[in-house]
């Protein structure tokens, strides 16, 4: 490391919006956060899906067989047996 060039790093205080705090190590001496992982609802457990117009019952739904109805090709039409009136 060069001498003069890096930012000094120092014990930090971390506090959090809900009442959370702890202690860390950054460029800053103290920092004040919004959301952390004791309010943050994927670490909580808490986390909600918000299904707008169905879109995850439309998705269930259309891969619940286990096939893939809209990779699949079109079936191919028959043709149409020639008749030979002459």
């Amino acid at each position: 490391m060069q001498d003069s060039i890096h930012p000094n790093y120092v014990d930090c205080a971390v506090s959090c919006s809900c009442g959370n705090a702890f202690k860390t190590r950054a460029t800053k001496k103290e920092l004040r956060i919004d959301i952390c992982n004791a309010c943050h609802p994927f670490y909580t457990g808490k986390l909600k899906f918000l299904d707008t117009a169905g879109r995850i019952e439309k998705f269930q739904n259309k891969f619940q067989a286990g096939s893939y109805a809209s990779l699949a090709k079109p079936a191919k039409k028959k043709a149409a047996p020639v008749s030979d009136e002459s």
